[in-house]
């Protein structure tokens, strides 16, 4: 079992940035990949990133490559999301997952492959 707690959400600027962090319990970290994903109200959760247990391997969706980071540090148990060049339409929940079942990033897309998800932080872009 494995819990993850997301923080560093809040209010900022259109082109500001914010970084948001996943802490994760448990000994197996490393063994998961790990994913951001986002909901805004009225719309579906949407992938954002993911990042492979070997960190060398990251995907994002097209609205967020060149502003956002993922990244991860094994040894604190902990996966970052770096959000440059913020827009309104980034506001939203934002929440981590972990999974194990599917190693590819390129599929990692999808809501189903992720076995564990944080409880979301709330990400707000005023214009």
């Amino acid at each position: 079992q494995v819990q993850l707690v997301e923080s560093g959400g809040g209010l900022v600027q259109a082109g500001g940035s914010l970084r948001l962090s996943c802490a994760a319990s448990g000994r197996t970290f490393s063994s998961y990949c790990m994913g951001w994903f986002r909901q805004a109200p009225g719309k579906e959760r949407e992938f954002v990133a993911a990042i492979s247990r070997n960190p060398g391997s990251t995907n994002y969706t097209d609205s967020v490559k060149g502003r956002f980071i993922i990244s991860r540090d094994n040894a604190k148990n902990t996966v970052y999301l770096q959000m440059n060049s913020l827009k309104p339409e980034d506001t939203a929940v934002y929440y981590c997952a972990a999974g194990y079942t599917v190693q590819a990033v390129g599929v990692l897309t999808i809501p189903r492959f992720y076995n564990y998800w944080g409880q979301g932080t709330q990400v707000t872009v005023s214009s």
